[in-house]
Order: structure tokens, then C-alpha cells, then sequence
């Protein structure tokens, strides 16, 4: 008994990570500015957002923890009144800042949660939405 607890322990730890993190229906207003300019919005402020990126030695998926990091920005921002948000850095041991904006209806070059966007170019990931 102790040794099938030992090996599923891991496993069952490694599926908890993505378990509560769904996108608020606020959050599904927020739209994700890419590379868009966001010089013709209103900045409202900085929201930094944090997921484990690591299990123990083991690394999770890193096209999760991206997609994770935006869907809990998104949720933020929309707490802020903000509907785009807009990444300010690279993900670093799983944080990230993120830029809150209100662009009232001239979104920038933003994505939908149905629509799939490649990841910075640098990062050479592709990430997709959670959720439909």
C-alpha cells in the first residue's frame, strides 16, 4: 500500500497544477495585446501573476505556465476595469508582469480566448487558450 502511495503521489501532484485556474467570465473580456500598440489606451497599472513552474525536480510544461500566466493576468486586469493586457517581460521561474489597459473597443492587435497565438517570438513556444 505505502509503495503505490509513493508512485502515485507524483502523478497525482503533477494534474493538481492546473486545477482551479479557469478564466473568470470577466476575464474572457480581456483581450491579450501581443505586439499590439497600447499607446491609445489608458494605462491602469502593473498586475504581476504567479504559477509553479517546477514540481519538485521536475519542470512543468512551459506552454502551460504561459498559458496559465495569461489567463490569471487576464483575470486580474479585468478586476482593474482594464479589457487588454499586455505582457511586459518573459516569464521568470514562473512570475510575470503584466500591463493593464483600457482601450474602450480600439483593441490593439489582441487574440480571443478561440483563437490560438504563437508565443513571443524569442521563446520559439506557440501557446494556446485553456478552456473553450
Amino acid at each position: 500500500m505505502r509503495k503505490t502511495f509513493l508512485l502515485l503521489a507524483p502523478v497525482l501532484l503533477l494534474g493538481a497544477c492546473t486545477w482551479g485556474i479557469t478564466l473568470d467570465p470577466a476575464g474572457k473580456q480581456v483581450r491579450t495585446a501581443w505586439n499590439g500598440d497600447v499607446s491609445q489606451c489608458r494605462d491602469l497599472g502593473k498586475v504581476t501573476v504567479s504559477v509553479m513552474d517546477r514540481v519538485g525536480p521536475v519542470d512543468r510544461n512551459g506552454i502551460k505556465v504561459r498559458d496559465e500566466l495569461e489567463v490569471m493576468a487576464r483575470n486580474e486586469a479585468a478586476k482593474m476595469n482594464a479589457d487588454t493586457v499586455k505582457p511586459l517581460a518573459e516569464p521568470v521561474d514562473g512570475s510575470q508582469a503584466w500591463g493593464a489597459y483600457q482601450c474602450n473597443g480600439t483593441h490593439p492587435s489582441t487574440t480571443t480566448p478561440a483563437t490560438p497565438q504563437p508565443a513571443p517570438a524569442s521563446s520559439g513556444l506557440q501557446t494556446y487558450p485553456i478552456g473553450g
